[in-house]
């Protein structure tokens, strides 16, 4: 039973010890250890990439992205509240620049990219398909991860960030709220919309005509 116990909590724990990690490691920044920034960037740059990406289906944007919010880090360091999570603050800094992007392309329209395609394939059900598809079946299962990629992609801003930050990033509505700048129930009212217009969107692209 002991072991049980033990197994539950090793999550919780490792988070704890990350966010350890993060803590010291925004205070020698503050105090002048640039090289603190290094860890911060290995602990969370590739995760913080795949989440850009998923926003904003563009690899060069999401590159882009991910360097100017670590610059951002860097330059903010000495406002960082450390009883605050460092992930949430990294993540409300990126989903703010964001924001200002997709402001960029209304202004700018280009033809959207694809480069998402290999960070983000799959369908919020992805990693439930069973062993050695049989090659109709597998193309079957990327036909639907395209539909439901597209129709990600297709939501507007104020509605793809939060079913991303659910769906992809398993955050809570109070961590996608202190993201976001808004309450946790403000967050379930966008994630309920979301999920509404996504299988709007995927019963016309999947359903047979």
């Amino acid at each position: 039973m002991n072991s049980a116990a033990n197994e539950r909590n090793q999550p919780g724990e490792r988070n704890g010890r990350l966010e350890e990690l993060d803590r010291a490691d925004m205070g020698r920044l503050a105090s002048g250890q640039d090289a603190a920034l290094n860890d911060l960037m290995d602990r969370h740059g590739g995760k913080l990439f795949h989440y850009l990406i998923r926003c904003l289906q563009d690899e060069d944007d999401a590159a882009d992205l991910a360097q100017e919010t670590f610059v951002r880090v860097y330059r903010q360091r000495a406002k960082f509240d450390p009883g605050q999570k460092f992930s949430t603050w990294l993540y409300a800094i990126a989903s703010n620049l964001v924001k200002d992007r997709y402001r960029y392309r209304t202004r700018h329209p280009q033809v959207p990219l694809d480069a998402e395609k290999r960070a983000a394939r799959g369908d919020f059900g992805e990693n439930q398909a069973g062993h050695g598809p049989l090659p109709d079946q597998a193309l079957e299962a990327e036909e639907r991860a395209e539909a439901v990629r597209r129709a990600v992609a297709g939501l507007p801003e104020e509605l793809r960030t939060p079913l991303v930050l659910s769906e992809y990033e398993e955050l809570s509505h109070a961590e996608i709220g202190a993201i976001l700048s808004c309450s946790a129930k403000a967050v379930e009212t966008r994630l309920y919309r979301a999920r509404k217009l996504l299988r709007t969107v995927l019963r016309s692209l999947l359903e047979p005509t």
